[in-house]
């Protein structure tokens, strides 16, 4: 049997997701959200994350990402990744051509991010000719399979409220990591310190 990990979205659904969607094939309902279906599914989201979280519905993850990362920076601001995080080697030039905001990207061996190399490029804060870090996006898992531990992100967060930014999370594998850490989404997004979450649903 041939076996291939280019992606984990190559593969067909599980049986039950089609069912699901033979099931919700049928009648009429309004578009644009306007439906049961997507009522339930932010429902589904406020009870993970809690009754204040807003949610909203992007095609892919690239959008989810681009749409997560403008609304916490603006055209002169910069956003801290990994070398290898997804929106720097593999959403194109989607995230800096529609934030307007500069990459800085760290070299990683293991996916991660770590406090000490995130304080090394703040740099040059208040210098109008230089673009000033607003956001740190760290990818759950990562690029390379790796999980950030609760107290990981924890530290991560700390460093981005003592200079005001923000923490992004690419989620595109989420579950994966609540698996490993047999924790709950919340406890190592919002409760941990995440500003924004990238929820993946088909990885």
């Amino acid at each position: 049997m041939k076996h291939t990990f280019a992606s984990d979205n190559y593969a067909g659904v599980h049986p039950e997701i089609m069912e699901a969607l033979q099931l919700a094939n049928q009648g009429h309902m309004g578009s644009y959200g306007a439906d049961g279906y997507t009522e339930k599914a932010i429902k589904k989201f406020k009870d993970y994350f809690g009754n204040d979280t807003e949610v909203y519905f992007a095609y892919n993850g690239t959008g989810a990402n681009v749409l997560g990362l403008s609304a916490l920076a603006q055209s002169y601001h910069a956003i801290i990744c990994t070398d290898l995080a997804h929106i720097n080697v593999d959403e194109s030039t989607a995230p800096e051509k529609f934030t307007g905001c500069k990459l800085i990207s760290i070299p990683t061996k293991d996916g991660k991010l770590y406090p000490a190399e995130i304080e090394d490029r703040i740099q040059r804060v208040d210098d109008q000719h230089h673009p000033q870090v607003k956001v740190i996006s760290i990818s759950q898992s990562t690029e390379f399979a790796t999980v950030y531990s609760t107290s990981e992100i924890e530290a991560i967060s700390k460093v981005a409220k003592k200079h005001n930014l923000f923490l992004h999370m690419d989620g595109s594998r989420i579950s994966n990591a609540s698996v490993s850490l047999q924790e709950d989404f919340r406890r190592f997004t919002r409760d941990a310190g995440v500003d924004v979450l990238s929820f993946g649903g088909t990885k």
